[in-house]
């Protein structure tokens, strides 16, 4: 029988019957677009779990998931590699985004304890000590019902511990709303600029255009298909994410904005309102207006080094990708540019989410709706008055997917 935290290695400590019942739960966890979209994440969480619930879990190594899962050779050094280690963080992020959402309550836990590679298991319904960083109550499936009463004499006691507890829920209210004030101080002083101007926002697009064909179907049969010659305009979908990442944060504020492509927009669009530029490279809006500050896109003559650089430091280049090296591999580092500034020849405010790749321009959507990395970005301002601020991110691509957002300099001004 399995213990409820599911430590454990030998094969007989799970029953058939919790051997099912944990890889129906396993397909639940890779059904979910938190994982289904991705190739690796998948296999990792598969691998870890078999190997668990099958007695192996002293296979479960950093060098042995390196050379099973990511095909590493058996002497690969860890030390300069720390892909595994990167992709178990993401896998933890995603497990405890996936029972975040509503209607996994009921569900087993399936938990991964940071610097372990060994999964744990929660049934439902089993009281158990809870793993570091989760309640005990949040493991305990369905809650008791129908207990008995407490003796006549023990309901005085219960009173005023009823009394108690509802103080001390006040008191924890207040520190909570207290809080929640302190969480979103970051977020409204950041976002303030864009959120309080009347004027509607014009979010400016990277896109472009190709002369392709597409198939039409028939109304009446939709089987039957014709395919036509068109001019399409194409937006990106890596870039498609920020910019609902953005518009969301527009729309709970009731601010009006409408989206262009940057080919469409002109000097005189970008001084009617607040802008948006989303994409870097594949954005001219977006390399002009950054180009005057501290942090900017640069690039070689041939096209083949991409970076951000500081002007603070001589336009040195600091962060970089080399694109003779095949990006779409499974593990690299992408940079991205986070800005929110009055833009001097418009006079109007301009925010900028921009990557040097792909991954980038993802993390630098994440980080505008993260409260707690624009609260580190607001406890860096100095005593003296801003208005602007300008914020260099990095993320670690790993399956094509970029994680969490790091800051890596922020400049006021």
């Amino acid at each position: 029988m399995a213990s409820a935290t599911g430590s454990t290695t030998a094969p007989e400590a799970f029953t058939e019957e919790e051997k099912l019942a944990i890889r129906a739960q396993l397909e639940r966890l890779l059904a979910n677009p938190f994982f289904s979209r991705s190739r690796r994440f998948p296999s990792f969480l598969r691998y870890i779990v078999n190997a668990t619930i099958d007695g192996q879990a002293e296979l479960l190594k950093e060098r042995t998931i390196g050379i099973e899962i990511f095909g590493k050779s058996a002497d690969y050094d860890t030390a300069q590699d720390p892909i595994v280690r990167v992709t178990a963080a993401e896998i933890r992020k995603r497990i405890a985004q996936y029972y975040q959402d509503p209607g996994h309550e009921n569900e087993m836990r399936l938990f991964l304890a940071p610097g372990s590679y060994v999964p744990q298991f929660h049934f439902p319904g089993v009281g158990a000590a809870a793993p570091e960083g989760e309640s005990t109550a949040a493991l305990v499936w369905p809650a008791p019902q129908n207990a008995p009463s407490a003796p006549a004499g023990r309901r005085v006691h219960r009173f005023l511990a009823a009394t108690l507890a509802l103080l001390v829920v006040a008191l924890a209210g207040a520190g909570f709303f207290a809080w929640r004030h302190m969480q979103r101080a970051g977020f409204v002083e950041f976002w303030g600029p864009i959120l309080n101007s009347p004027d509607p926002v014009l979010f400016c697009v990277a896109d472009q255009t190709r002369y392709t064909t597409i198939s039409l179907r028939d109304a009446q049969d939709p089987e039957r298909q014709v395919t036509l010659k068109a001019n399409l305009t194409a937006l990106l979908i890596d870039d498609l994410s920020t910019i609902v990442k953005i518009a969301g944060v527009l729309q709970s504020n009731g601010t009006r904005y409408s989206v262009r492509g940057e080919n469409a927009t002109n000097l005189t669009d970008l001084r009617y309102g607040p802008s948006v530029m989303v994409g870097a490279f594949d954005n001219a809006w977006t390399l002009r207006l950054l180009r005057p500050l501290r942090f900017h896109f640069a690039n070689n003559p041939d096209m083949t080094m991409f970076s951000i650089v500081d002007a603070g430091r001589g336009n040195q280049p600091r962060w970089v990708i080399d694109r003779r090296q095949p990006i779409d591999a499974n593990y690299y580092t992408d940079y991205a540019i986070v800005a929110r500034f009055t833009d001097a020849t418009t006079g109007r405010p301009a925010l900028i989410a921009a990557g040097i790749a792909r991954g980038g321009t993802m993390a630098a959507g994440e980080f505008l709706t993260h409260a707690d990395l624009l609260n580190a970005v607001r406890n860096q301002r100095p005593s003296s008055q801003v208005d602007n601020v300008e914020v260099v991110l990095s993320t670690q691509i790993v399956d094509g997917e970029p994680g969490t957002p790091h800051i890596e300099a922020v400049y006021f001004w």
